[in-house]
């Protein structure tokens, strides 16, 4: 069984974006009481790896609006030359799991995310482009550039460098990132699908470290309620 993520362990700021203020707010005498008798609070599962599910071609979007974004944000990106591998559902990850998994610039995955069951914390689609440096010279390991409205939760590993573009276009998101990625190094070579889905796993490997280091992850199975 894949372990659960402890929501006792999260910051405010954190359990706000997973939650939404509201569902956060009921919850905190609960997760108050948890934190005073130093004990986890059960969530969510964080399998250690992601399973990609490929997807039917088909019009996607839980709107018309979000549609036109999609759109918008593909042909954004075929203009800049990524190549696209498809579409995915991605059960283990938090927010958005449903991603057109893309390739540019020869060192960069890009996932362009979206969630066809929207919810109280769900935002616009948005894209994260990911680039794994082939040395840690800068102490990174990696380079994450995010589009999304909200804050990562959990939080990354102190291993990634993160640039945080709220509702950026895919123009500002791509120059942003080549100029972060120079900054700390050179990127390994990323040109396939399983290119793609290696950078994401690597990604996963270096947050499930820091998660555990943290006490976000709960391997029992019993409850902890």
């Amino acid at each position: 069984m894949a372990p659960s993520l402890n929501l006792a362990a999260l910051t405010s700021e954190e359990l706000t974006r997973l939650l939404g203020p509201d569902a956060a707010q009921k919850l905190l005498p609960d997760l108050s009481q948890a934190r005073m008798q130093d004990r986890p609070y059960r969530g969510p599962q964080l399998p250690p790896d992601l399973r990609f599910e490929p997807q039917a071609p088909r019009e996607w979007g839980a709107t018309a609006v979000e549609s036109r974004r999609l759109r918008a944000l593909r042909e954004e990106f075929q203009g800049l030359g990524y190549a696209e591998h498809g579409v995915y559902y991605v059960p283990g990850q938090l927010g958005a799991r449903h991603q057109q998994a893309l390739t540019g610039d020869g060192d960069t995955a890009a996932a362009l995310r979206w969630s066809e069951t929207p919810e109280s914390v769900s935002e616009p689609p948005f894209v994260q482009l990911l680039t794994l440096l082939r040395d840690r010279a800068s102490g990174f390991a990696a380079v994450l550039t995010t589009g999304g409205q909200y804050p990562l939760v959990p939080a990354p590993s102190e291993e990634v460098a993160v640039r945080a573009l709220p509702g950026a276009g895919a123009l500002e998101l791509h120059g942003a990132h080549r100029a972060e990625v120079l900054r700390h190094g050179r990127g390994t070579k990323l040109v396939t699908f399983n290119d793609w889905e290696r950078a994401w796993q690597a990604l996963r490997a270096l947050n499930y470290v820091a998660w555990t280091r943290r006490g976000l992850l709960l391997d029992d199975v019993k409850e902890t309620r």
